[in-house]
């Protein structure tokens, strides 16, 4: 799976992958997923958001239990993060044949479209759209960099996006949902555990900083007559990363935009995106405030106009103690990997699984990733911590679904 996975939407460039969603690599992803569906003989269908379901069993009895994660990617960015669940997912599947485990509850795996947000702007869209938080009319409203609009990229892919929307009825058949998941740090690396369980997610958000100024000649303007963005953009950033420091959070002005974007033009407009996380909302809160509190004093001393829109946002997830008890308990049990115990982490990444969370019981499973790095060619998991991972989604998928 993982071989023929690998080379769909990679850069020959980079090395890093460009699977954005409703492109040709969106496609050739799903096309992929399809086909492992129907390999083991699953039922596969795509809802009316775009996301796939593979089922082993009647999708309508309810009390499902449900995996998967993504296949999209950031820009330029590595083979697991996103695919390692879906491939886990498969390969957890076959484990528990392989064992004669008797399902007593139906099994879905599934690929939710646009986590990454790296077309629109927008993370989770495919789950936001399910789980009714993410209004159709604001989907519609998204656009990419070259302008197109979600319902035109989804039309030329095939889809009709007249039709999305909230999904309750979908999401009331399921009754758990459990996401395996590279590690975007070093704990586990520093710890010495293939396999941890999620604690809970950050909250976090995504803020776009517009500052306005005078676009002028870089070669006959005075240092001292210029109305220049870019400078009070540049100063942003770096109250960003001092904000971030004193209050503990994280801070990260990632994106930039400029018009007119010339190398002998002085900037109209510097469009920049912060994106900041904590581990509490107060943090999080004194963090984005101070960067905006800072970009203002900025702007108004020279002489720039500042709007500040927030574009998303995820308050903490903090996942269902039973169900993440009940996971501990099976893995515990069954000795993962020789583990007496089996360690609990936060994070600061958004994962569907964080979206889901407000409206069915979910969990997620963390594997090793000794580089520490992730959205990145450099993100990194060993084959046997891969393995460990599969053994170990499979005995919460044994534990929850089977007799």
């Amino acid at each position: 799976m993982w071989r023929s996975l690998r080379p769909i939407g990679r850069s020959d460039a980079s090395g890093g992958y460009r699977r954005y969603a409703w492109t040709g690599a969106d496609a050739d992803c799903r096309l992929w997923f399809q086909a492992q569906a129907e390999a083991r003989g699953l039922d596969h269908e795509i809802d009316c958001n775009g996301n796939q379901w593979a089922w082993l069993g009647d999708p309508l009895a309810g009390d499902a239990v449900v995996t998967g994660s993504h296949l999209d990617s950031v820009p330029d960015g590595g083979a697991f993060d996103g695919p390692l669940g879906v491939v886990s997912s498969f390969a957890a599947l076959d484990e528990l044949r392989r064992r004669g485990a008797v399902f007593t509850r139906p099994l879905a795996i599934t690929n939710f479209g646009d986590e990454e947000g790296a077309r629109f702007g927008l993370a989770c869209v495919g789950s936001r759209l399910a789980a009714g938080q993410l209004t159709t009319e604001h989907a519609h409203r998204l656009r990419d960099g070259d302008g197109v609009s979600l319902p035109q990229a989804m039309e030329a892919a095939g889809y009709d996006p007249d039709a999305i929307g909230p999904d309750p009825e979908r999401l009331a058949r399921i009754g758990a949902f459990v996401e395996l998941h590279v590690e975007q740090g070093r704990a586990l690396d520093l710890s010495g555990d293939p396999v941890g369980v999620a604690s809970a997610i950050w909250p976090h958000g995504r803020w776009r900083f517009d500052f306005r100024g005078e676009a002028n000649h870089a070669g006959t303007t005075r240092l001292a007559d210029r109305r220049d963005p870019m400078l009070t953009y540049a100063e942003t950033v770096l109250a960003a990363r001092r904000e971030a420091e004193l209050a503990g959070g994280l801070a990260t002005f990632g994106k930039i935009a400029v018009e007119p974007n010339g190398v002998n033009a002085i900037p109209s407009l510097v469009r920049g995106w912060l994106d900041s996380r904590a581990a509490d909302q107060d943090t999080l809160d004194a963090v984005v405030s101070g960067v905006e509190r800072a970009a203002r004093e900025y702007a108004e001393r020279a002489g720039i106009d500042l709007d500040v829109v927030r574009e998303s946002f995820t308050p903490v997830v903090d996942f269902q103690h039973a169900l993440r008890d009940e996971i501990r308990r099976v893995l515990e049990k069954r000795g993962a990997d020789g583990a007496a115990t089996v360690p609990l982490l936060g994070t600061g990444a958004g994962h569907d699984a964080g979206i889901l969370s407000a409206s069915v019981p979910t969990a997620m499973l963390f594997v090793r990733n000794p580089t520490g790095i992730s959205h990145s060619p450099a993100e990194h998991a060993t084959e046997d911590d891969c393995v460990a991972g599969v053994r170990a989604l499979a005995d919460v998928l044994e534990g929850l679904a089977c007799s």
